[in-house]
């Protein structure tokens, strides 16, 4: 077992997590090697790599990505995200500090403002920057060349993005996918080498069904229950897992409270529906934006609610799994 991670080093310990190397990154195997291809071809000219766009659900590992992309190309990344790049001038002292080769990663890319988006059009397609100076008739334009760089953005809302932001990205646009229970498990086992934590193949595994298919969520999950460990004998058992998923409201199928609250309003309040969304908002206290991009999705894939012209209709399944929630309860 690897020496559990100290004080000092437990200090941003969802980076110490982070897989550091391509054979580490387990699953979006398509994604790797269509990355491999990529990378190494531009290395192996001298060049610096085609811009790059990944895009799907929070927590599967887009961040990630763009660190071992960096790597592989030996080169610096520069990190940004779009709600931080206010105006045309914060662009503009990024790109230009930029040494050649270098990436620039952009998270949450779908934020930026057009005008900005305007400016990045030129700098990505020609590596060069528009720069306006001045106001009315007086006003002039400058034109600044760019060192040669590469462009990870990453994003879960691809259809924000206008259509001639996503045609620049000609390295590829990568969807990544949610990852399977087995895919969980190898992640969860290797995170717990990192943490010190000795469990066997049963626990990895009911931490993995719960975690909604997502790494992220699943070291989340690793992490509190090694601390449940700790603070009742040292060893992570099947009883401390439960108790740890109970103390948190984390049923058999990964729903927390919320997500049974909207299934559970629906049924009981609504007669299993059709509702509108701002109904449910409503009887439940959550946003909608909350509801339909957070909570939505995971029980839609579950197979326990339905989206109709009408409105939501939760299924046979949904009604099945609150009455034995409920039960368990009682």
């Amino acid at each position: 077992m690897q020496k559990p991670v100290t004080r000092e080093e437990g200090g941003n310990l969802d980076q110490t997590l982070r897989p550091q190397t391509w054979e580490q990154y387990i699953g979006q195997t398509k994604i790797k090697e269509n990355l491999r291809i990529l990378l190494t071809a531009a290395r192996e000219r001298g060049h610096a790599a085609e811009h790059i766009l990944l895009y799907g659900p929070p927590g599967l590992g887009k961040t990630t990505l763009a660190h071992l992309i960096s790597k592989t190309l030996g080169t610096n990344m520069r990190t940004t995200s779009g709600p931080a790049i206010e105006r045309v001038g914060d662009l503009a002292a990024i790109l230009t500090n930029l040494s050649p080769g270098d990436v620039l990663f952009i998270d949450e890319i779908h934020r930026l403002s057009k005008s900005i988006e305007e400016v990045l059009y030129p700098a990505m397609e020609s590596g060069v920057l528009d720069i306006i100076i001045g106001k009315g008739p007086s006003a002039r334009t400058v034109q600044l060349d760019l060192p040669p760089f590469t462009l990870v953005a990453a994003t879960t809302r691809i259809s924000m993005l206008s259509a001639p932001l996503r045609s620049r990205f000609s390295g590829g646009t990568f969807r990544l996918e949610f990852y399977d229970e087995s895919e969980i498990a190898a992640i969860l086992t290797h995170s717990a080498e990192l943490l010190g934590v000795a469990a066997d193949a049963t626990i990895m595994r009911s931490v993995a069904s719960r975690c909604r298919a997502t790494p992220r969520t699943a070291n989340y999950l690793l992490k509190r229950c090694r601390d449940m460990a700790q603070l009742d004998g040292g060893v992570l058992t099947n009883d401390i897992v439960l108790k740890t998923f109970n103390l948190l409201e984390i049923d058999n199928l990964g729903l927390g409270r919320p997500d049974r609250a909207v299934l559970e309003a629906i049924i009981h309040k609504f007669n299993g529906g059709p509702v509108g969304l701002n109904t449910i908002a409503a009887a439940t206290g959550e946003e909608q934006s909350t509801i339909e991009d957070v909570i939505e999705p995971y029980l839609i894939r579950l197979g326990l609610l339905e989206r109709t012209p009408r409105g939501r209709i939760t299924t046979a399944e949904a009604v099945a799994h609150i009455e034995n929630h409920l039960a368990t309860l009682s």
